[in-house]
């Protein structure tokens, strides 16, 4: 069975309903009462701001910064929804449906399918169309498996049209990865290493048009092949651009050793998925993630579900 007829199974593929089931887990599905956004947000503020009220150095499971553009700042990070990585977990139900997300892609990266790819610790990030929440998993996904006691993180923002991952955390970037490979810097100096324990950024870099030759270059390979062989226990999440929009996703998906796409629900036509997943290689591994789910949290919080097909 193909990775697009497993896929398509997850969603339900013997019906052409206007909009994808994915499978879920139980736990997912299971009605829970919606938190008070004004309870949560004041919690979330008080959290972030006692932890980084404190000197880098001494704030707990904090590192100081190579670079003080790299601070990630608080207000950024409750303004677009992304997980306090100073709270407990179990507090907060984003993160544990985070952690549930996180698990099937280490278990891939560590497990026995690692030997089937050539770099298991390059995850890609994606949606069939703009504004499925692919840039909100990926930096979320990142968050979370820098909770993680034996892993580092690495977040590229590979989107070079449409760069948004720097501007969400609040920090600033003068490179990246554009820079990277034009041969204009190493990618050593354009790394940003943050104030969140675990967690580094590669930003997109500067604009430029020929973004498609460039994420299928030899020095792009390079590249992957440095990330993914300089540090084994480091999981490096690309967010890309979506894959119905430009070719760029489908030249780095060729790189990675698993692929996440991200679909909103009640929104993306099956068609849409089904056609975005065809352009995915059937040797490929991919998850699905099914974001802006009511069916948990109701009102406008975010719920999530994933299937796996291989």
């Amino acid at each position: 069975m193909s990775i697009i007829e497993k896929a398509m199974e997850k969603l339900g593929g013997a019906e052409k309903a206007d909009t994808p089931e994915l499978i879920e887990d139980d736990a997912a599905t299971t009605p829970a009462p919606a938190p008070s956004p004004h309870r949560e947000r004041e919690a979330h503020s008080r959290t972030l701001s006692e932890h980084y009220a404190q000197p880098a150095a001494e704030a707990p499971g904090f590192n100081d910064t190579r670079d003080p553009d790299a601070r990630i700042q608080i207000d950024a990070l409750y303004a677009h929804g992304i997980l306090d990585p100073t709270a407990d977990p179990k507090d907060n139900y984003m993160a544990e449906e985070f952690r549930r997300i996180k698990r099937p892609v280490l278990a891939h990266v560590m497990g026995e399918t690692a030997s089937q790819v050539e770099h298991p610790n390059l995850v890609m990030v994606t949606s069939s169309m703009a504004g499925e929440g692919k840039t909100f998993t990926a930096i979320n996904l990142a968050m979370s498996i820098a909770m993680e006691m034996d892993k580092t993180v690495l977040l590229v923002d590979a989107d070079i049209g449409k760069p948004e991952v720097t501007s969400r955390l609040g920090v600033s970037a003068r490179q990246g990865l554009t820079d990277v490979l034009l041969g204009e810097c190493r990618v050593q100096d354009a790394l940003l290493r943050t104030n969140v324990p675990s967690l580094s950024l590669l930003p997109a870099g500067k604009r430029h048009t020929h973004s498609t030759e460039l994420l299928g270059s030899s020095n792009m390979r390079r590249l992957a092949d440095e990330l993914s062989l300089r540090y084994p226990d480091r999981i490096i999440i690309f967010d890309s651009p979506p894959l119905m929009l430009t070719s760029e996703a489908r030249v780095l998906a060729g790189l990675m050793g698993q692929v996440l796409v991200v679909v909103e629900e009640s929104k993306t036509p099956q068609r849409i998925v089904t056609e975005a997943l065809g352009m995915l290689d059937d040797s490929e591994i991919v998850g699905l993630v099914l974001n802006k789910s009511h069916r948990t949290f109701g009102g406008d919080y975010y719920g999530y579900g994933y299937g796996y097909g291989q």
